[in-house]
């Protein structure tokens, strides 16, 4: 147990009280020589031991003062000065002072014995926890240099593990194992440097290793839960994730990561029992917290939702504190939760989200920037008429309704992503599902002429408000992403742009979700590296050529692009999509950029900028398909003919291919693309049935494809249209069954999988 200052009463007592005990353990220390710096002389080295047993009972003052007596006799005493420096060390680093001294005597001990590992890796536990990682790493290097061991192998992974150097981390862990093979601590921090990079099926491999030497390792079975998650396999994650709770039911971690896991699954209710256990356990947990509040308010209890995001607001940073994701995103959440309590029982073809909240609000919260929004007025607070949404009984929706909800459902289900990282979640599959067959209905009505009453105005559907049956759909089913129109934010965003970015490689880390689109972007990049050559360095083009054929990954392009100084440091390319209005005119599709000088510090990113003039082009593209949509639709309500089908087949998918290269939306612009795909085929008379194929996504596969044509060949190939069941055709109308957002939350709330007997 820790003392009191030097000298107080407390101390003198315990010390006194353990005098015997202390002098007894000293002498055998002494006598069996456990001591760091023995000397010649025993006297000399039983008052070193006392020091020593005095550290290992907790009383650091006392072994401080022991130590610096000794040394008042013989001040290059180095077991006393390495004693004392243990001891200012382990009174604890909070005080800066400690660490100082400590390192101080380390250091002295270093140049009075500098072939001592022990020191420098005692050095470089004081230097780690203040952020001296570079110097930490020194001392381990130079302690391995003397005496590599297991142990110091895997301090030195350690380090280089928070330093994020994965791949040098993973290196130092296998050493560590080489020397000793039965540590489940290294083996699990090895799986990590795996999991860290990506690479999700070795960590699998090295979590499953730990626990095989180690049945019990909690910490094991929760990475395993947490890779199993990330590769999209929900079932084994909550198994492994139970696992660790049935080792410790009170393990805060597991909790939150399976509370989160069940979240993005749509399993909003088993969610929140996981936070409301975890802040029974840390009533401090920001994340637990917040996603408290966040499936409140996405079922419907906005009292409950909103006093736990107040909570979460509460929690104000500490200056020089970072800023937490939860409290950075709290404010939007519950300002966009007052406004959707608000409209709960108006009608949703009465309003207009992106209308109604303000400009700076929607910039602010698609960029996800801190809440500074000058002259902002607070939406109201909750009325206490407008009442919670009560859970709706599957049983109670009419025979009609139900069946309805069971082909939402089957629909959604084909809208999954077989692809690691992708998460199947039934909340979104049924929302966007019910938004397939509602886009059907309204553009099976628009192509017999009538009407559709959208944002409080009764008129001819235009392509904006077919996309905005999905866009509503997909905004309630989780309101804690911003799915918003870019080209409706203030103008001064406009101008300058939003950028809709995603890292492939970063570093270390590789992005396992576009795996399958890597080798495709890079061929396209030779391409354009060959072009650039050819007008730039048109001598040295066979080089380039050769050393082109050798290139198999993105690494092996970082030597080409030292060939030439504006490369040197990096490059960039842009993709070009055709036109089908203007022949042999081109748009802007995404830029990719890669960057960096050697392996492990490449950045190789593509990125979409939706700048005004961009979006403007895009758009009349699309109205000019939209409008022969319409045509060919209203020729195809009237007729029979096969060919008409197949032509309206080729305008949805290639007015679609603009939408997915414009990516529209601050988020979800993807599966809003593929729920109005299957919509408009049901309104021409054909039903998707197939998968979308393993490794496949259809956004990349439209930003990738040479043109419409292309991007509609390979879609037909999983699309497997069939003849659409005339079922569909005397389905209820979705807007009219589901008219509020209150009947829209309670249909997504209702749990149907007993009683929807699904297509095999």
């Amino acid at each position: 147990m820790d003392c009191e200052p030097r000298g107080s009463p407390a101390c003198e007592s315990i010390v006194s009280q353990n005098t015997e005990k202390i002098l007894s353990q000293a002498k055998t220390l002494a006598e069996q020589k456990r001591l760091p710096f023995l000397t010649e002389d025993d006297d000399i080295n039983e008052e070193l031991a006392i020091g020593y047993v005095l550290i290992g009972s907790g009383l650091h003052d006392e072994a401080i003062k022991h130590f610096s007596s000794m040394l008042q006799d013989d001040a290059d005493l180095v077991s006393a000065i390495y004693g004392r420096g243990i001891a200012y060390g382990k009174k604890g680093l909070q005080d800066i002072k400690n660490a100082e001294l400590a390192l101080f005597e380390l250091s002295r001990v270093i140049s009075l014995e500098p072939d001592h590992p022990e020191v420098f890796e005692q050095r470089a536990e004081i230097l780690s926890p203040l952020g001296r990682i570079s110097e930490a790493l020194s001392d381990l290097t130079k302690a391995i240099q003397l005496q590599p061991s297991a142990r110091l192998y895997r301090h030195r992974g350690t380090l280089h593990f928070i330093s994020e150097d994965y791949i040098t981390a993973h290196e130092d862990f296998q050493r560590s194992l080489d020397l000793n093979q039965n540590q489940p601590i290294a083996v699990l921090y090895k799986g990590l440097t795996f999991f860290h990079r990506g690479l999700l099926k070795e960590a699998i491999e090295s979590f499953k290793e730990a626990l095989k030497q180690k049945s019990n390792f909690i910490e094991a079975y929760k990475s395993l839960g947490q890779a199993y998650r990330e590769l999209g396999n929900f079932e084994a994650a909550m198994e492994n994730f139970q696992k660790a709770l049935m080792l410790n039911q009170n393990h805060v971690q597991t909790l939150q990561l399976r509370g989160m896991m069940l979240y993005h699954h749509g399993s909003l209710q088993e969610a929140l029992t996981n936070f409301k256990r975890c802040l029974q356990l840390e009533p401090y947990n920001e994340v637990c917290q917040y996603m408290k509040g966040l499936s409140h308010v996405s079922m419907g209890h906005f009292y409950e939702g909103i006093k736990a995001q107040t909570k979460v607001m509460l929690n104000d940073p500490l200056p020089g504190q970072k800023t937490s994701q939860e409290y950075l995103k709290v404010k939007y959440l519950r300002e966009y939760s007052r406004y959707l309590h608000s409209h709960l029982d108006t009608p949703v073809t009465e309003y207009n989200i992106d209308a109604d909240l303000p400009g700076n609000f929607k910039d602010h919260w698609a960029k996800n920037l801190p809440f500074l929004i000058e002259e902002y007025e607070e939406q109201p607070g909750l009325q206490p008429h407008i009442k919670d949404v009560l859970p709706q009984n599957f049983e109670s929706y009419k025979p009609e309704i139900q069946e309805l909800i069971c082909a939402a459902d089957r629909l959604g289900d084909l809208m999954q992503y077989e692809t690691s990282g992708f998460l199947p979640n039934k909340r979104i599959h049924r929302a966007m599902g019910l938004a397939a067959l509602e886009v059907m209905q309204a553009v099976l009505r628009t192509w017999t002429n009538s009407k559709v009453r959208i944002n409080g105005k009764t008129r001819l559907m235009q392509w904006r408000d077919m996309f905005d049956i999905a866009v509503k759909w997909r905004r309630i089913a989780d309101p804690d992403q911003p799915v918003l129109w870019l080209d409706e934010m203030p103008a001064q965003s406009l101008i300058r742009g939003f950028n809709n970015h995603i890292n492939l490689i970063r570093g270390q880390v590789v992005n396992m979700r576009y795996l399958e689109y890597f080798e495709k972007i890079l061929n396209f990049i030779k391409e354009r590296i060959l072009i650039f050559h050819s007008a730039n360095n048109p001598r040295g083009i066979l080089d380039i050529k050769e050393a082109l054929e050798k290139v198999q990954r993105v690494e092996d392009l970082l030597p080409i692009m030292k060939l030439n100084s504006k490369t040197r440091d990096g490059f960039t390319v842009n993709t070009k999509v055709p036109s089908l209005k203007d022949q042999g005119k081109e748009y802007d599709g995404f830029t990719i950029t890669i960057t960096g000088d050697k392996i492990g510090n490449i950045l190789f990113s593509v990125e979409t900028q939706t700048t005004e003039e961009r979006t403007q082009l895009y758009h009349a593209e699309i109205e000019s398909l939209y409008k022969d949509l319409t045509a060919k639709g209203k020729v195809l309500a009237l007729s029979t003919e096969l060919g008409e089908a197949d032509v309206v087949c080729e305008l949805i998918l290639s007015l679609v291919y603009y939408f997915y290269n414009l990516v529209p939306l601050s988020r979800g612009s993807s599966v809003v693309a593929y729920s109005v795909i299957m919509g408009a085929l049901m309104a021409s008379g054909k039903e998707v049935t197939g998968k979308i194929p393993k490794g496949k996504l259809v956004d990349f596969e439209a930003m990738t494809a040479l043109g419409s044509e292309a991007f509609s060949i390979t879609a037909k190939s999983w699309l497997n249209l069939k003849s659409l069941p005339s079922s569909f055709k005397t389905l209820p109308s979705v807007s009219e069954s589901f008219p509020t957002l209150r009947a829209m939350i309670e249909v997504l709330n209702t749990d149907a999988s007993l009683s929807c007997i699904k297509k095999s």
